[in-house]
């Protein structure tokens, strides 16, 4: 069973499930959110913000998404393909045959794969 996020919005109510989420991405005072069958929502509010809200949302569930550097925040179950020399980051979703790739420092690349590593 799919754990879902809930955002209430002014004019708008999204119920999301956690695993259809890829990545979300800051734009300036805006989170854009990627969702695995291509589709964007943009929300207004910071990326700061939306981590704390994720966080405060799912509690333990939380853990599957992961800050990657100033500007994004994935779901590890999406990371593919890290690439420190090209410092970028290839996510996968397979049921829809998508491929995202962000260009991520090597800093923070480097932090990612040490989650996976452990």
């Amino acid at each position: 069973m799919s754990k879902f996020i809930q955002f209430n919005t002014r004019d708008d109510f999204y119920r999301i499930a956690i695993d259809r989420i890829v990545f979300l991405a800051a734009d300036k005072n805006y989170t854009v959110l990627q969702l695995s069958n291509g589709k964007t929502l943009t929300f207004t509010f910071s990326l700061q913000k939306m981590q704390e809200f994720i966080v405060a949302s799912l509690g333990v569930d939380a853990k599957c998404f992961a800050r990657v550097g100033r500007s994004h925040i994935v779901n590890l179950s999406y990371v593919y393909h890290i690439d420190l020399l090209k410092q970028k980051l290839v996510l996968y979703a397979d049921s829809e045959a998508l491929e995202y790739t962000i260009p991520v420092s090597k800093e923070a690349l480097r932090g990612l794969r040490s989650l996976f590593m452990k």
